[in-house]
């Protein structure tokens, strides 16, 4: 099988290339399952009803999130509501919706995990321990991970700790692609970031002049999402559904 896992959205900038190309890059890839980070995906940040069902028409399976899950106002009855919404299942108790989907395909069953770092984020618990009591749950061999993370070296540590247990991690949350896709353990695949679905010619997404002018002088500023073109950034991995193990990550860059 493939699956096809698709970089932080940015704003109505991001879900419009998604709307040109996303069904193209299915056909060619002939991708059977996609999972979509929309976290940013909503004008301002956060995901809105608005964005998430966007994304969902345009053919998502799952759509991940991660720190600004929560930004959007309603965001805790539409992570309820929708059980193809997922936020960081490290979050406390409590916190509207879950962070686990298990996809029945009849044929098998494909499980999406999302969790967050706590390296320069939000102090959740522990997304090792949390890994661990997840997959131990889960009945399937397909288990994916999106995990939303500040530091590369967290990214590293949890990819290589969940190595030969799931079948694919992806990095998110900062926004630059990185080239060290690879097979884990001859099982996992395994990239530090997938990168951001949204206007290139940005920083992470904002408007280049604001974000200058905060870093450079040190004031308010009021970030707005860059007009320039936008790119899409994905990663493709083609798995073995029978045992859950990976054989070939792709990276994707479509400008």
């Amino acid at each position: 099988m493939n699956l096809l896992f698709v970089g932080d959205v940015v704003s109505n900038s991001g879900i419009e290339i998604l709307q040109r190309y996303l069904y193209k890059i299915k056909r060619e890839y002939e991708i059977d399952f996609t999972v979509i980070n929309g976290e940013n995906s909503a004008v301002g940040n956060g995901i809105s009803r608005d964005s998430f069902n966007r994304l969902m028409q345009l053919g998502a399976d799952v759509v991940t999130g991660g720190n600004h899950s929560f930004q959007q106002r309603g965001s805790f009855e539409l992570h309820d509501e929708f059980e193809t919404l997922l936020r960081p299942a490290n979050y406390p108790d409590g916190v509207a919706g879950h962070g686990v989907y298990v996809a029945d395909l009849l044929s098998t069953k494909i499980a999406v995990i999302n969790l967050m770092g706590t390296v320069g984020l939000e102090a959740l618990e522990n997304p090792f321990f949390y890994a661990d009591k997840l997959i131990d749950e889960l009945d399937t061999p397909n288990i994916f991970v999106d995990f939303h993370a500040e530091a590369t070296s967290e990214k590293k540590a949890l990819g290589q700790y969940l190595a030969g247990r799931i079948t694919g991690f992806f990095g998110t949350h900062t926004h630059v692609q990185t080239s060290d896709e690879l097979i884990l353990n001859d099982h996992t695949a395994y990239i530090t970031d997938v990168g951001m679905t949204g206007p290139e010619q940005s920083v992470l997404g904002v408007d280049t002049e604001a974000a200058i002018e905060k870093m450079k002088y040190h004031v308010p500023v009021t970030f707005k999402t860059s007009e320039k073109s936008p790119f899409i950034n994905a990663a493709i991995v083609n798995f073995n559904e029978k045992f859950g193990k990976a054989y070939k990550i792709t990276r994707l860059i479509m400008r």
